[in-house]
């Protein structure tokens, strides 16, 4: 009895060992894809390709960063849904428009929540709303004021999330609005220089567009006021009861060996200590990087379905 306790405890102890090192030793089989959902330029873009470049030095894999942009990530993660579940393609993405589309119309989404396996998180940020510096309204109440007087002005909308945000104060006062669609806040700030809008969200894309004195804060769209304009009301204190808490994940399709799971998780706690990352990620957001860890990402895309489905008014 005591030969055969000893046996299966040698059996038990070298199974453990070899998973403990296949995790360990995992690696993607050839070229490695980042996808990011939004366009060149972007906080979500500029973010991605500093990540993936230094997953690669740390690891030592062949990881390639590429743009898939469409319906604020949409596209990119019903392609990842339906990959085989390799590891080979993780997508980099923000968790409220992909929540307010499976809110609005999850019987018409090609994914749900459970079609992925979560690696974690990048950060969570800030949205604010701007308009150029010379528009003539300052907030959002002189905003609607100026639409009731003038009638609609043209906004840049990304997501459905923002589109979302600034609906519930446009019905709330009875005002119209003129959506334009951008593949991304760089291109909705671009328009705003380029007078195609007059209105548009960023999550830290507007930055240096504050600093050059280009443009103004109207509002935070976040549940709290921003760091960077603590002066701008939220939609909520200006009475509108709407916000988004954008956060960027990472995803893959569900399904993926636990091995490459935790490499990629592993990997990706490890580039997200790296100065590099840390400091383009302050830099685009102001905020600090944040891992949630794949558990705490599900568990933060599950949670952030309460607030999409009222967003949605479901």
């Amino acid at each position: 009895m005591k030969l055969m306790k000893t046996v299966l405890g040698c059996v038990a102890g070298a199974l453990l060992s070899v998973g403990a090192a296949s995790a360990e030793d995992w690696e993607p089989n050839g070229t490695m894809r980042l996808q990011i959902a939004f366009g060149a330029g972007g906080s979500t873009d500029t973010m991605g390709r500093v990540l993936a470049q230094v997953m690669k030095e740390n690891t030592g894999w062949n990881i390639i960063a590429e743009n898939k942009t469409g319906g604020g990530g949409v596209a990119m993660f019903t392609a990842i849904a339906n990959m085989p579940p390799r590891g080979q393609v993780i997508g980099l993405g923000v968790n409220e428009p992909i929540l307010v589309n499976l809110a609005q119309r999850g019987d018409q989404m090609a994914f749900n929540l459970d079609s992925f396996d979560y690696i974690g998180t990048v950060a969570r940020g800030q949205m604010a709303m701007v308009a150029a510096t010379d528009a003539p309204y300052n907030d959002i109440a002189s905003l609607v004021q100026h639409v009731k007087d003038n009638g609609a002005v043209a906004v840049a909308i990304e997501s459905e999330g923002m589109k979302a945000v600034i609906s519930t104060m446009a019905e709330q006062e009875g005002i119209d609005l003129n959506y334009v669609t951008s593949a991304g806040a760089a291109e909705s700030l671009k328009m705003i220089l380029g007078k195609q809008v007059q209105v548009a969200f960023g999550t830290g894309e507007e930055l240096r567009y504050l600093e050059s004195g280009d443009m103004k804060v109207l509002a935070s769209a976040s549940p709290v006021r921003l760091s960077h304009s603590p002066d701008a009301l939220t939609f909520v204190e200006a009475g509108y009861n709407a916000f988004v808490d954008p956060v960027w994940y990472i995803a893959t399709t569900v399904g993926t060996d636990q091995a490459a799971l935790d490499a990629l998780s592993a990997a990706l706690n490890g580039a997200l200590t790296d100065p590099r990352v840390v400091e383009i990620v302050k830099n685009t957001t102001k905020v600090d990087p944040v891992n949630l860890g794949p558990d705490g990402t599900k568990q933060m895309m599950v949670d952030g379905m309460a607030n999409a489905k009222a967003l949605s008014g479901n």
